[in-house]
């Protein structure tokens, strides 16, 4: 039997419950072989594995409702639980990892889905998408599961230090100051995965590592999950170095949007000539990603299809 703890943050138990408990007893209703137990703050499951995915999905999701609304009527209660019921007899479990605050985090879409699939069949794999596709996130939370799995000894994160129109020289501080800045949206994934005081062990103990693209030459990267994020930003020798970095044992992901790139108008981006140059290798795959895998706000979506269209514009007159 397995057992799972749930801290119910910034609401009141009575108002999780509801009205003689009705709340968490449909939910323990729709799930006989598991035990609910509330006290304090807290909700204690204990069952099968899948169950409590289930009624672990189906907790952070009326507490996101209770946030969002302010209150969980019994009708929300059975939507939740139907909905959750209805998925688990489509779709296998799909949790890639439960996030520091106990929220599974899976893939949203069928591209992410496909570049899950990717990675477990193959060591290096591009992904390639626009903004708030999934792709960096996705592929984090493929490392911290091949890290907890025990699978690879170590995380590598890695990103060119590119100045996307700001002056990197100007910014105070010592180099790693500079450069950490280019690397938060690294740190935001990996913190809603890890807890913030086990993330700082792992780190000081370099078993994960952040670093800039550059740190990588000379080194052989053995038993480790090794992520390239915005690889739009690689020159082609960039690129060359960092693929010739792969070791015995290691995964490799790259991920890049070519509508994105910083690089001076001259030079040529790494990851477009690493995609065409590599697409009949054995063992590399490519999964792209578009604006309908975007899980951020809804519009983004539209910001990315207007500026997408203003470019197809310019891009005519420019033939004409």
């Amino acid at each position: 039997m397995v057992e799972k703890l749930i801290t119910l943050e910034n609401m009141a138990m009575v108002d999780f419950l509801g009205v003689e408990n009705r709340n968490i007893k449909e939910i323990a209703s729709a799930f006989p072989k598991s035990r609910i137990v509330s006290r304090g703050n807290e909700i204690l499951i204990k069952g099968n594995a899948s169950e409590i995915i289930q009624i672990n999905d189906i907790v952070q999701g009326l507490m996101q409702h209770f946030h969002k609304y302010g209150k969980i009527t019994h009708e929300n209660v059975r939507a939740y639980v139907k909905r959750e019921s209805e998925y688990a007899l489509d779709e296998p479990d799909e949790t890639l990892v439960y996030g520091a605050r106990g929220s599974s985090i899976k893939p949203k879409t069928a591209n992410q889905r496909a570049l899950v699939k990717a990675v477990k069949e193959n060591d290096l794999v591009f992904a390639i998408g626009p903004a708030g596709s999934g792709k960096t996130y996705v592929s984090v939370a493929l490392a911290v599961r091949a890290l907890k799995n025990k699978e690879v000894q170590k995380i590598i994160i890695t990103r060119p230090a590119v100045e996307a129109g700001e002056n990197l020289g100007f910014l105070p501080g010592d180099l790693q100051e500079k450069i950490d800045p280019y690397l938060m949206p690294i740190y935001d994934a990996l913190g809603d995965m890890i807890p913030a005081e086990k993330l700082k062990s792992y780190q000081e103990g370099n078993v994960v590592e952040i670093a800039p693209l550059a740190y990588m030459r000379g080194r052989t990267l053995n038993n480790a999950f090794v992520l390239l994020d915005e690889a739009q930003n690689t020159t082609s020798m960039q690129m060359k170095m960092f693929l010739t970095r792969m070791g015995p044992n290691s995964k490799v992901i790259v991920t890049g949007d070519r509508s994105q790139v910083d690089l001076p108008r001259h030079q040529k981006s790494g990851l477009s000539e690493s995609v065409d140059l590599l697409k009949n290798v054995k063992g590399v795959v490519t999964v792209e990603l578009t604006t309908k895998d975007v899980v951020r706000h809804p519009l983004v979506k539209e910001i990315i299809k207007a500026y997408d269209k203003d470019q197809e514009k310019s891009d005519t007159r420019k033939k004409d």
